[in-house]
C-alpha cells in the first residue's frame, strides 16, 4: 500500500487498539506503536478484580457521568454507547452480564481472553504492532507532524504515515506506560493541554502512628459519606473505603474525588463528613449514646448500644480524642457526621486514572489537532474524567473509534 493509506496508531491501550480496528477494517495498513513490551497492559491490570467493561444505566445517566465534559463524550457514545460494547464484546467471543451494581463484565470476569481474541482479530485484519517503540515526540527540525521518531532498545527509528492516532494515556501507572512524557512535546508544538492531576484517587489525612499501626489497610464498611465545596455543591453517598498508612482511598472515595481534589487545590484542604452509622437516624445514636452505662467502659457501651468498634471506633478515638469522647452531645454529633480533613490527593502516578490532558477546544469534531493536521487524540489524554464503573473504558474506546472514523474523513476513505 502507498503511505497515503498508512496510519500510525501510537499506544496499545483500549483507545489505540480501537482506532486501530476501525482503520484496518475500512482496509488501511495500520501500525500500532507502544513503548512496552505488550499491549493492553493496564487494561489487564484492571481486570485483575474482574474486568468492568461498562455500565448498563440509560444512556442520559451514563453521560451524566461525565461531568463538565458531557457535551464533548456524549456525542463519541452516540456513535459508541455502552450497548455497542457488549455487542463487539459478543463478537469476539466473549459474552456479558450485568452485575447487581448495574456494571457490566465478562462472563468469566477475566481481560486476558478478550484481549487475545481482540488481538488476534486485529493481526487477521493485518495490523502490525512495533512493541518496545517508544515515541520521542517530534525534533526541532521536523516540519510534518506525521514524521515520527521512536526510541527502541536497538536504536532511533524514524517512520512516517498519512495521518497519526496519538492514544498515549494520562500519567496514572507509569510502570505500565502512562507517564504523561508526550505533555511537553505536544505544548511546544503549540498544542494546548491541560496539567495532568490524579482522578478516583485517595487521600492524605495524616493518622497517627497508633491508628496506623492498628487500622492501615482495613475497610470502613456500611459508612457514608458528604461533602460540601465552596460553591456550595453537595456530595453524598453510601458505600465503604480503605484507611491506608496516610489516609483514606476506596470506592466511595473515587466517587468524590475530583470535587474534594479541586476543593484542596482551591482551599488548601477538604473536609469531609463521615457517617459511620447511615442506618440509624440521629435520634437513635442521641439515645444509645446517652443511654446510662454503669460500670461499662464507654468502648464497651459504643459496642452494646451501637455496634461501633474495630475501625469504627477507632476512627472516633483518631479524631475526637480522649476529652472529645467523653463530651456525650458532641460524640452523637461526630457519629453522624465525623470530620476529616483531608490535606491533599495521593501522587497522580498512584491514581487509577488521571484528569488534564488535551483540551477539547485544540481539537477539531473529529478530534484532530488543530495546530498538528493529520494528528489525532483519544483515550485518556484527552482533558476528561470520570468515576469508575466502567465508563472509563467506555469513553475511551469511543473516543479511539471517533478519532479513527476522523482520520477516514480526512484520508477520503469510506468506513466498513
Amino acid at each position: 500500500m502507498s503511505i497515503d493509506q498508512t496510519v500510525a496508531v501510537i499506544g496499545g491501550g483500549p483507545a489505540g487498539l480501537m482506532a486501530a480496528e476501525v482503520l484496518g477494517a475500512a482496509g488501511l495498513q495500520v501500525h500500532v506503536y507502544d513503548a512496552m513490551p505488550s499491549v493492553g497492559r493496564k487494561f489487564l491490570l484492571a481486570g485483575r478484580g474482574g474486568l468492568n467493561l461498562t455500565h448498563s444505566e440509560a444512556g442520559d445517566l451514563f453521560a451524566s457521568r461525565f461531568g463538565e465534559r458531557r457535551s464533548h463524550i456524549e456525542p463519541l457514545l452516540r456513535d459508541f454507547s455502552a450497548d455497542a460494547l457488549r455487542h463487539w464484546a459478543h463478537g469476539l467471543g466473549v459474552e456479558t452480564f450485568v452485575g447487581t451494581s448495574g456494571r457490566v463484565f465478562p462472563a468469566d470476569m477475566k481481560a486476558a481472553p478478550l484481549l487475545r481474541a481482540w488481538l488476534h482479530r486485529l493481526r487477521a485484519a493485518g495490523v502490525q504492532f512495533h512493541m518496545r517503540h517508544r515515541w520521542l515526540g517530534y525534533s526541532e527540525t521536523a516540519e510534518a507532524p506525521t514524521a515520527l521518531r521512536f526510541e527502541t532498545p536497538d536504536a532511533e527509528v524514524h517512520a512516517e504515515a498519512s495521518a497519526v492516532v496519538l492514544a498515549l494515556g494520562g500519567a496514572s501507572w507509569p510502570r505500565l506506560g502512562s507517564d504523561g512524557a508526550w505533555v511537553p512535546w505536544l505544548r511546544s508544538r503549540g498544542v494546548d493541554v491541560d496539567a495532568l492531576r490524579p482522578a478516583n484517587c485517595g487521600f492524605d489525612i495524616g493518622w497517627s502512628e497508633h491508628f496506623t499501626s492498628r487500622f492501615a489497610g482495613q475497610p470502613f464498611k456500611s459508612v457514608a459519606v458528604e461533602f460540601t465545596d465552596r460553591r456550595g455543591h453537595r456530595f453524598a453517598r453510601k458505600g465503604e473505603f480503605v484507611a491506608t498508612s496516610t489516609g483514606i482511598e476506596g470506592s466511595l472515595v473515587y466517587a468524590a474525588a475530583d470535587v474534594l481534589r479541586d476543593e484542596i487545590k482551591a482551599s488548601g484542604h477538604a473536609t469531609l463528613l463521615l457517617d459511620l452509622l447511615p442506618d440509624r437516624s440521629p435520634e437513635q445514636v442521641h439515645a444509645a449514646v446517652m443511654h446510662p452505662r454503669g460500670s461499662r467502659s464507654l468502648s464497651s457501651h459504643l459496642k452494646g448500644r451501637l455496634g461501633l468498634d474495630g475501625i469504627k471506633a477507632g476512627v472516633l478515638h483518631e479524631v475526637m480524642g480522649r476529652e472529645g469522647m467523653h463530651a456525650g452531645e458532641a460524640l452523637c454529633r461526630a457519629i453522624k457526621a465525623l470530620p476529616l480533613r483531608l490535606n491533599a490527593p495521593r501522587p497522580v502516578a498512584e491514581a487509577i486514572s488521571s484528569a488534564g490532558g488535551v483540551r477539547f477546544d485544540a481539537m477539531d469534531n473529529r478530534l484532530m489537532l488543530q495546530a498538528l493536521p493529520g494528528v489525532f487524540c483519544a483515550g485518556e489524554m484527552l482533558d476528561w474524567e470520570a468515576p469508575t464503573g466502567g465508563y472509563l473504558i467506555t469513553a475511551s474506546m469511543a473516543s479511539g473509534a471517533a478519532a479513527a472514523r476522523g482520520v477516514l474523513a480526512r484520508l477520503q476513505v469510506a468506513p466498513r
